[in-house]
């Protein structure tokens, strides 16, 4: 059974690379309909095209799926992010009835503002130096790798996906005071806009926090948490985690 949101974020989709989980987000687009469609940002991966083209049959049904959401009446909105950024001088432009923005303001049904971008204007208050940075992509490369093989191996045996990588980086403090410098850096440019909250990607962390009185929304990725950021009739805002190819949601709430 389908089922229908107000709102739907989705970030980090990064087809052209290879660990682009496009079957699982063809699948949740199968069984979630909605009203408006916000694509945050590293939709797709053109870093990754550059170093090595990959192009599975798979990508181009997902992109497109995405399409053809914007031609059966969705309102679909791209706000490019980093490793997408060649599409951000064509921004306020329409690529068919596809919607380009850098950034924007969503209310949501309860009227609260949020803004709404991929979030890559706060690396520089984020990142910890380049020989740092250098290392922990290296790394990241590395928790991919055993990513990828750790699903082949489930997969082999039946079992659904889950991520080897989140469940590591939940466990390095590094990691954590990063994700909450860069959470501290959006709701600083919330605080600055006088809005409600933000809404982002980015980091390949989902979350959803309120923090002094303003919400800070991560809606994820395909590459690890396989997780999309929806909004419900009510303005409710919920985490969807689409880690099995099967029509359910598995939520994690905001209290309005």
């Amino acid at each position: 059974m389908k089922q229908h949101h107000r709102t739907v974020w989705l970030s980090d989709i990064h087809l052209g690379c290879k660990d682009c989980k496009a079957d699982l987000l063809l699948d949740f687009l199968k069984y979630n309909t909605m009203d408006t469609l916000y694509l945050v940002g590293d939709i797709v991966d053109f870093w990754a095209l550059k170093r090595q083209f990959m192009w599975p049959e798979s990508h181009n049904r997902l992109l497109h799926a995405l399409y053809q959401k914007s031609l059966d009446g969705t309102h679909v909105v791209y706000l490019p992010g980093n490793h997408d950024e060649i599409i951000k001088p064509y921004a306020n432009m329409l690529f068919g009835k596809i919607e380009i923005k850098k950034r924007l303001v969503h209310t949501t049904a309860q009227g609260k503002q949020l803004l709404v971008l991929h979030g890559d204007d706060f690396d520089g208050e984020v990142c910890l130096g380049k020989w740092q940075a250098w290392l922990g992509d290296k790394l990241y490369d590395v928790l991919l790798w055993l990513n990828r093989n750790l699903d082949h191996y489930r997969r082999m045996r039946g079992f659904h996906y889950w991520s080897l990588a989140a469940y590591i980086k939940k466990r390095i403090k590094k990691a954590n005071e990063a994700i909450a410098r860069y959470r501290d850096a959006t709701l600083k440019e919330v605080a600055r806009n006088n809005l409600d909250g933000v809404v982002c990607g980015h980091i390949h962390h989902p979350e959803i926090v309120e923090q002094n009185g303003l919400l800070y929304c991560n809606d994820g990725d395909w590459i690890e948490s396989c997780s999309a950021l929806t909004e419900n009739a009510h303005g409710e805002l919920n985490l969807c985690y689409w880690t099995t190819m099967q029509p359910k949601l598995t939520v994690v709430s905001m209290a309005s």
